[in-house]
């Protein structure tokens, strides 16, 4: 497949890549129907840069999620006191020490949500086609930022906003909390994006690919709030990040989902994916350091899929 840019290997989870033939998700007038999203979701989606599906998941898979989560970072629940764990390993991106990412990624829970039909679907509303595969991604347990885990929260892209043409791709993070403005969460700039072709143009030459300077924009971070079950998708050139958890006693779960044109003639890229499920290994990326005790290779079994799991992870064709 022709790619303008190159899809580095510390990318290959989820490449910020442009399709040529893709066009922006903005710009997309729908030719399949409509699964999930109404269109009044598709309109804000497009507008906005993000949409929530509400209950994408059941109550079920969220506490089963929530008791694995709380497993793996050796933590309890009702004791506050086992909540201010330094983490294992930092990060070379930065802005994410003490945010609280959980370095698992091929839990059978995660398994689980990732081919729940109607997270599924609703990625094939944003992208108008169903040969998708899901990213391999984390989690994040929060506890309040306190001690060892000081956050102060960041805005960011995860996508070179400079790029000719620019990157074509999508986010998603799935609530396992209820979320509150002091308890931490999604926060992003819908307005930038809304206006983000002529702020493009007026910004300067130099300025920071990956982060909007925020004293010179005319709008704020705002926080969104979910409920848990919920799942946010957003576009990757909406500028956004976590906030701080500033609570005494609130803890964010969440789970990051996303999904993006299956490249099944891509050998090394699916290689890649069957080898991280089976292994239960993390990808190979900057961005994911890993987790030291490589516990879910020795203590959890491989998780078991569904049809539909099988084809977004990449094991059989759409």
């Amino acid at each position: 497949m022709n790619q303008p840019y190159a899809v580095a290997k510390k990318y290959l989870s989820n490449p910020s890549v442009l399709y040529p033939e893709q066009e922006q998700l903005r710009d997309i007038r729908k030719k399949l129907p409509l699964r999930v999203l109404s269109t009044a979701d598709f309109r804000h989606w497009q507008t906005n840069g993000y949409v929530i599906v509400k209950q994408a998941i059941p109550a079920e898979q969220v506490q089963r999620t929530v008791d694995f989560l709380w497993e793996f970072q050796e933590m309890d629940a009702h004791d506050p006191q086992t909540w201010n764990r330094a983490q294992l390993r930092d990060h070379e991106m930065k802005e994410l020490n003490g945010s609280g990412m959980v370095e698992a990624y091929h839990h059978q829970t995660f398994w689980d949500n990732r081919q729940t039909p109607r997270v599924v679907d609703a990625f094939v509303d944003i992208w108008d086609r169903e040969d998708l595969w899901v990213t391999i991604d984390r989690a994040n347990l929060n506890t309040p930022n306190q001690g060892a885990r000081r956050f102060g929260g960041f805005i960011h892209w995860d996508a070179d906003t400079t790029l000719e043409p620019l990157p074509v791709n999508v986010q998603g993070v799935l609530a396992l909390s209820d979320t509150t403005p002091e308890g931490g969460g999604f926060q992003c700039i819908p307005e930038l994006f809304e206006h983000f072709a002529e702020w493009r143009r007026s910004a300067p030459k130099n300025r920071n690919p990956w982060r909007p300077d925020l004293e010179s924009l005319p709008w704020q971070p705002r926080f969104i709030p979910m409920q848990a079950g919920d799942l946010l998708i957003f576009n990757s050139l909406l500028a956004h990040g976590i906030r701080p958890n500033t609570s005494a006693d609130q803890v964010r779960l969440a789970q990051y989902i996303a999904f993006t044109p299956a490249q099944e003639e891509v050998a090394e890229l699916r290689d890649w994916r069957l080898a991280s499920w089976r292994q239960r290994t993390p990808p190979e990326s900057y961005a994911f350091p890993g987790d030291p005790r490589e516990w879910e290779r020795t203590r959890y079994p491989l998780a078991q899929l569904s049809e539909l799991g099988e084809k977004i992870l990449g094991l059989k064709r759409w």
